[in-house]
């Protein structure tokens, strides 16, 4: 214990913020080994080198991490998020002519309104 006064308070909020810098600092370690491991662009060393900085200082390792490659995290977290989303258009059978046929019977039924459809269709040409 922190404070030898017995279960206070002031103890649990102690405890109840370590615990909660702990969680902070597991979700952290995922989401960083998660963009290190899956990064083809730097070499196993490099790799090996980044572990042993995240094993030994984590806190220094992670905050280290995020503001040396913050910039490619992001853009290789919108590179998976464009893959998943491409591989789950091929798995259900996506077609954009398809939905571009069934926006314009809705635009013809009058479901959908003009402004509406451009919208949509503009998503959906993109």
């Amino acid at each position: 214990m922190l404070f030898n006064e017995g279960f206070t308070f002031r103890n649990f909020l102690v405890d109840a913020f370590t615990i909660f810098m702990f969680f902070i600092l597991i979700w952290l370690l995922i989401t960083v080994f998660a963009d290190l491991f899956s990064r083809r662009d730097i070499s196993g060393f490099a790799k090996v080198i980044w572990t042993i900085v995240l094993i030994v200082f984590p806190y220094l390792g992670v905050f280290a991490y995020i503001l040396t490659q913050s910039n490619g995290m992001y853009e290789r977290r919108v590179e998976q998020a464009q893959q998943v989303r491409d591989d789950l258009r091929k798995a259900v059978g996506f077609s954009v002519a398809d939905e571009l046929e069934k926006l314009n019977r809705l635009r013809a039924a009058g479901t959908v309104s003009d402004q509406e459809y451009g919208r949509l269709r503009a998503r959906l040409v993109t």
